[in-house]
This record gives C-alpha cells, sequence and structure tokens, in this order.
C-alpha cells in the first residue's frame, strides 16, 4: 500500500513558512524599532541644530532622497560618479533581468525601458533556464562518466560517493567560500555580509540590501561588475544542482518513509521502491 505524503509535505511546507515568519520577526522587529527611534532622534535634532528649515521642508527632502535611491542614485554620491548605466552596470543589470535575481536597486525609468525589459525578459528567461539546464546536464554527465569507469564490483558506490562529494566540495569553494573574500576585500564587507551576499544571489532570492559595485567612494575596475555577473551565472547552474538533489533527496526520503512493499508479492521477486531516477533537472527557485 502507498501512502499519500502529499498532505504531510504541505503541512510541513506551511509550518516551515510560519516557523521563518516567527523567528524572522523574533529577529529584526526589535531592531527595527531601534533604528526607526534613531532616525527620528537624528531628525528631531538636525531640525533643533538648523531652525531655517521647517519639518514639511525636511519631509520633502527625504522624499526626493528616497525616489533617487529607487532610481539608483546613491545620495551620498555627485555628479563626477560614473553612471548607472554604463556597458558594465547594464551588462550586470541584463543578467539580473534573465536569471531572475532581481536585487531592485537598479531599474528602467523610461517608458521605452521598461517595455524592452519585459519582452527583454520574457525571452530570456526562459534562454538562461535552456542554459542552465544544458549545463547542468554536462556536470550530470561527468558524474555518471566517472561512475562508469569503474564499475568493479564493490566500487562503484564508492566512487559515485566520492564524485560527488567532490563536485560538492569543488563547488562550494569556488562559489561560496572564496567569493566572499573577495567581495571583503573589494567592497569593504565583512566575510559574513560576503557570504550572504553570494548565497541571496546564487538562490536568486536578491533581496537588494547588499549589491556589489555601488558603494561610490570606492574605485572598481570597468569589467569589475561584469565579471560578477559571469560568475553568477555559473554559480547559479551549480547551486540550482544542488537544490534539485536536495528536492530529489527529500521526495525519496518521503517515498521511502510512507511507501511499504506489497506483501502478496511472489517469493524471490525483487521489489523496487520507484524507476532509475532520471538525470538532476535544474530548477530556479524565483
Amino acid at each position: 500500500q502507498q501512502i499519500s505524503w502529499t498532505p504531510l509535505l504541505v503541512l510541513g511546507y506551511v509550518f516551515y513558512l510560519l516557523l521563518g515568519a516567527m523567528v524572522f520577526q523574533l529577529l529584526e522587529k526589535q531592531a527595527e524599532t531601534h533604528f526607526w527611534d534613531q532616525f527620528q532622534l537624528e531628525k528631531h535634532n538636525f531640525l533643533q541644530n538648523y531652525t531655517c528649515l521647517d519639518r514639511q521642508a525636511l519631509e520633502q527632502f527625504v522624499q526626493v532622497l528616497m525616489e533617487a535611491w529607487e532610481k539608483g542614485l546613491n545620495p551620498e554620491g555627485n555628479s563626477s560618479n560614473p553612471s548607472n548605466w554604463d556597458f558594465s552596470n547594464s551588462f550586470f543589470f541584463a543578467g539580473t533581468v534573465v536569471t531572475t535575481i532581481g536585487y531592485g536597486n537598479l531599474s528602467p525609468s523610461t517608458v521605452a525601458g521598461q517595455i524592452f525589459c519585459v519582452f527583454y525578459a520574457l525571452f530570456g528567461v526562459p534562454l538562461n533556464l535552456a542554459f542552465l539546464n544544458q549545463l547542468g546536464k554536462g556536470l550530470n554527465a561527468h558524474l555518471i562518466t566517472l561512475e562508469r569507469w569503474v564499475q568493479k564490483p564493490g566500487r562503484a558506490q564508492v566512487v559515485q560517493t566520492l564524485a560527488v562529494g567532490i563536485f560538492l566540495t569543488t563547488g562550494t569553494l569556488l562559489f561560496l567560500v572564496f567569493p566572499p573574500l573577495v567581495f571583503s576585500y573589494v567592497e569593504g564587507w565583512s566575510y559574513g555580509e560576503g557570504f550572504y551576499f553570494t548565497f541571496i544571489t546564487l538562490s536568486t532570492i536578491g533581496f537588494g540590501d547588499y549589491v556589489v559595485g555601488t558603494n561610490p567612494k570606492k574605485h572598481y575596475i570597468p569589467v569589475y561588475r561584469s565579471l560578477t555577473a559571469i560568475w553568477i551565472i555559473f554559480g547559479l547552474a551549480w547551486l540550482a544542482l544542488v537544490f534539485n538533489v536536495g528536492a530529489d533527496l527529500m521526495e525519496k526520503f518521503l517515498q521511502l518513509k510512507w511507501h511499504k512493499p506489497d506483501l502478496s508479492l511472489a517469493e524471490g521477486a525483487t521489489f523496487k521502491l520507484e524507476d532509475e531516477p532520471e538525470q538532476p533537472r535544474i530548477h530556479i527557485p524565483s
């Protein structure tokens, strides 16, 4: 008999969301209140020191700053700052569109740019998924080739496990461990902030609270953001494959846990829990 685990999966999914909501509220709400109180105090002190300004004028100026920030302009900058829409930054933005990262710190402000962005994403997102699928199949093919290279009794499983271990270790070093060191050096972040940016980016969550190459006080090489975009593409393929393997393992665990063998099978018959698994498919979380 096969026990349906779908209701349990739905309940587990909802519970996971509720748990995350409670933990985030517990961790962040008090800090938000503290920052808000500090902001109000700073605004009050500013008005006390500059009596020529009234509260309404200050609120209007703050609104202008917020609108500038939404358009990708850093209020700390000046007229000598490089454009947000030079080729390197535009290339980086195009990459965030087709990969669905969408940091939110930069977006087209013209009607023509917005319409082009819609159609660009309409064709670019499927193209990006197809590219990542092929890249993932190539990575998986190397694992299968390595497994078939040694088909001796008792060694195939060892080789497969070793290959998966090398794949995970190498990818972790190249895409999750070493890049934060570079970002920490170039951007002035802590390693924890760099690691946070790395994972949030490669998982396509893309909050936009940390974005490379946006500090007006730093001088970046022209190809810095372009190289970052290329790193994102290959990192996406690796992490998406890891996520897909994790999802497959979770499904297998649920099926093993809730799928019981039929006792009426003939004695000596071979019982298989499921068919041979397909090659991992790349799935990009939105």
